[in-house]
This record gives structure tokens, C-alpha cells and sequence, in this order.
């Protein structure tokens, strides 16, 4: 097993990863004690202040942080860093570049200004030893002199993982060592990072669910987030008497950043769900419809979407009350 890079360590007052969580089930309770009454701590983020810095655009990542933290009381600064601002992450560079401010000066400024920075970025996706370093992660953690909140890196997605938890719990019928729990691959017309499904994968195994993988041969994720998953490269297989369906499309992570198929009968569709032990479907979405998942299923009854969208303001509440 390959040995986890310095972001994956526990980091004291930061929310990077699932190993950052020291009391995994008084998180869970906090969340799901949010979503029944989101409003109970208004007052804890009082004169306090959540810096948001994007590299990338979002939508639910952005509005659900936002959100949870007005319930918390707190004020926000938003600022989009992917709109003509580069920043220089490299030790001892010359900087006669693009790439007009250092993370240690903009981490640090914004430790003057902000209690909490939040941060958001995507990988290259063409230099796998570099995305998986978490260079910007890793920067703003060790330059930041307040706590950092990952609202998805280059390899991990911890909130919406975290509200996928949130979800399963909420739905699930028996205990989680029996609650069989499948993360499929589905076709896409891009290459998309990894970070969902790695995240997904840690954060269900970490809570002690029994998770299956799916994906054509070509797709395996690093192991070292997959450790107990069991991986099967036959769909339907898999699926047979799944509890939940979570459709993710992903690139390759060993032929790094490639799309080795678009396979279209990987597409989730209701014959593949009339498989499973009448299981919900899961998405962290956007999704393309019927291109990754059938509308009959991505509309069906059976649908958590809007629900694991609504569950990331309870998500990043919980996260951003333990860092207050």
C-alpha cells in the first residue's frame, strides 16, 4: 500500500480528510441533529468570519457552505481565485512567471482577516505525483495560522461525503456491517477526477459499511483509500442486493487521467436497480442525464439526490461548529 502523503496525516484543527475526524459518530450525531433543527447554535459563529476561496466553480459546495455558516451566525467573504489570480505553491522558485502571489503570503494574510479559510480546488489531472500531493492543501495548512476546510481538493471530497453518510444513515434499514453499500463507475464524456469516489470509498469504509466497487478493468482507485472495499468488474453482479447505488464517474488513476472507456451499458438504469435489495440511488451530482444515469431512476421514487444535496449545509454545519 502506498504510504499517504503529509495532507492525509491528522492535522490538528484543520478538516481535510475523514482522518481528521477524532469522534466520528459525535460528528455524525451533530449533523443529523443540525438537519432537525438548523438554527440551535446560531450564535456560536458570532463575529466570526469564514473566508471561501475557490480555484474552481461551484454550486452546491458553495451555497451549502455558505448557508451552513449564516446558521451559525457567521459572516462570509467569497473570493474566486480561478478568475486571472495564479498562485505559486513551490519552495524557492523564481517567480518571473504567471503566478503573481505565494501561498505563504496569501495564507497568511488571510489568517489576518478571516477565522476559518475554506477552499476549494481541482486537479490537472495530467501529473498524478502532483495532484496527489495536494500542493494547495498542503500549503494552506502549513502556512494558515487559522484551521482550513477542504471543500474538495485534488483527490478528496470530505463534505459531500460526509452528507453521504448523513443520507445512508437516514435511509438505512439495518445495521451498517449489513448494509450493502455499492459505488459504481459510470460513463462520462470527460475525465473527471477521482476525489468522489475516493472520498466516498473512506468515508463509507471508515463508518463500516459494506462497500462494493465497480468499474471496468483499467478504473481502480489508489488503494490506499479503497483498504476492505471489495472490487467487482462485473455491474450487474455487484449490484445484486445492493441497500444504496452511488453512480460516479471517475478517470484513470494508474494510466493517469485517461478515459479507458464510455462504455454506455454502464449507464444506471431501472433494470440494473430492479437488482438490488430495492436500493436507493445515490449522486453527489451534477449529473448527465442518460448518459451516467437513466431519468427514470435519477427521477424515480427511489432518487436521494435532493436529499444528499440538502444534507451538505448539515454536512459543513457540523464540520464548521467543531472548528469554531
Amino acid at each position: 500500500m502506498r504510504r499517504l502523503p503529509y495532507i492525509y496525516a491528522r492535522c490538528m484543527n484543520h478538516f481535510i480528510s475523514f482522518r481528521d475526524v477524532e469522534d466520528k459518530e459525535a460528528l455524525l450525531e451533530q449533523a443529523l441533529s443540525f438537519a432537525r433543527d438548523p438554527w440551535q447554535s446560531e450564535d456560536a459563529g458570532r463575529h466570526k468570519t469564514l473566508g471561501m476561496l475557490f480555484f474552481n466553480p461551484s454550486l452546491r459546495t458553495r451555497l451549502s457552505t455558505q448557508q451552513a455558516a449564516y446558521q451559525l451566525g457567521m459572516k462570509v467573504i467569497g473570493l474566486n481565485a480561478d478568475q486571472g489570480w495564479k498562485m505559486e505553491f513551490e519552495e524557492g522558485v523564481v517567480m518571473n512567471a504567471d503566478r503573481a502571489e505565494h501561498v505563504k503570503e496569501a495564507a497568511a494574510v488571510m489568517s489576518q482577516m478571516v477565522d476559518l479559510i475554506a477552499i476549494r480546488s481541482f486537479p490537472g489531472l495530467t501529473d498524478r505525483d502532483k495532484d496527489y500531493r495536494e500542493e494547495v492543501m498542503t500549503g494552506f495548512c502549513k502556512y494558515s495560522r487559522v484551521p482550513i476546510l477542504n471543500l474538495e481538493s485534488s483527490t478528496l471530497h470530505p463534505l459531500q461525503s460526509f452528507a453521504d453518510i448523513m443520507t445512508m444513515e437516514q435511509h438505512r434499514s439495518q445495521d451498517r456491517k449489513n448494509t450493502k453499500v455499492v459505488l459504481t463507475w459510470a460513463p462520462h464524456i470527460r475525465a473527471l477526477p477521482q476525489a468522489v469516489a475516493n472520498s466516498f470509498s473512506q468515508w463509507t469504509l471508515g463508518y463500516g459499511y459494506d462497500l462494493v466497487i465497480t468499474h471496468p478493468e483499467g478504473y481502480e482507485l489508489d488503494e490506499a483509500f479503497t483498504p476492505g472495499a471489495r472490487i467487482e468488474y462485473d455491474q450487474d453482479k455487484a449490484m445484486e442486493g445492493a441497500d444504496f447505488v452511488y453512480a460516479k464517474n471517475w478517470s484513470a488513476y494508474r494510466d493517469y487521467g485517461k478515459i479507458l472507456s464510455q462504455d454506455p451499458s454502464w449507464m444506471i438504469t431501472s433494470k440494473k436497480m430492479d437488482l438490488t435489495s430495492q436500493g436507493k440511488f445515490m449522486h453527489c451530482l451534477p449529473t448527465r442525464r442518460n448518459l451516467e444515469i437513466a431519468d427514470e431512476v435519477l427521477d424515480g421514487p427511489d432518487s436521494l439526490v435532493l436529499k444528499q444535496a440538502r444534507n451538505r449545509i448539515f454536512a459543513a454545519q457540523a464540520v464548521l461548529f467543531g472548528l469554531l
